[in-house]
């Protein structure tokens, strides 16, 4: 499976792209949040949900880690599906979306096409315990927009068992001391497995 694709942009589009890599170019769905963010560069680098169905493999890219994170929890929702969940993210920021369900603001929804308000009541009901696990959404999209090396630490720590918000403060220090500038991701994983351990 594809984690990102980074390469020329061939087609960019409101709501797909085709980045060429190598010669082979590759369809992505995209929100406007990632369209916004790409907007006028030749090339990117963009973080890739895979959605494999029995007749589709379709894939959909994301410019920062924190929206496909928010794509996902959206999909986890009965009821809502790619399309619907792309749609959220074109109407709302990741910010606003983790807000609006913090707040169980059911009105943010009422614009988006395929959010009634029992699905907007259930996406709350589903999401809320997971939108305060995240923890301080100010540092993870400053995180993001930053440094794609502590956004890829911060997934692959995660992904070895730890809990995002201790991970998060750990990458933090460890990119304000001076003498971590311009780590690697290898160096910064090893680096936060020392004060996690």
């Amino acid at each position: 499976m594809f984690y990102y694709l980074e390469g020329k942009l061939s087609i960019i589009d409101p709501t797909f792209v085709v980045i060429d890599i190598g010669g082979v170019g590759y369809h992505l769905q995209i929100s406007l949040q990632t369209y916004q963010a790409i907007q006028g560069k030749e090339s990117t680098r963009l973080f890739v949900y895979n959605h494999i169905k029995e007749d589709a493999f379709t894939l959909f890219g994301f410019s920062e880690v924190i929206e496909k994170s928010m794509f996902s929890h959206l999909l986890s929702v009965s009821g809502i599906g790619p399309n619907t969940a792309r749609l959220v993210l074109s109407s709302l920021t990741s910010k606003e979306l983790r807000m609006a369900i913090l707040g169980e603001k059911v009105e943010a929804f009422k614009k988006i096409k395929g959010i009634g308000p029992k699905t907007a009541k259930r996406l709350i009901l589903d999401l809320k315990d997971k939108m305060q696990r995240l923890g301080d959404e100010n540092v993870e999209l400053e995180l993001s927009q930053e440094n794609r090396a502590i956004d890829e630490a911060l997934m692959a720590l995660i992904a070895l068992g730890f809990q995002r918000n201790a991970v998060q403060k750990v990458l933090k220090v460890i990119e304000n001391q001076e003498e971590n500038k311009n780590l690697t991701v290898e160096s910064l994983i090893k680096e936060a497995l020392k004060k996690l351990s």
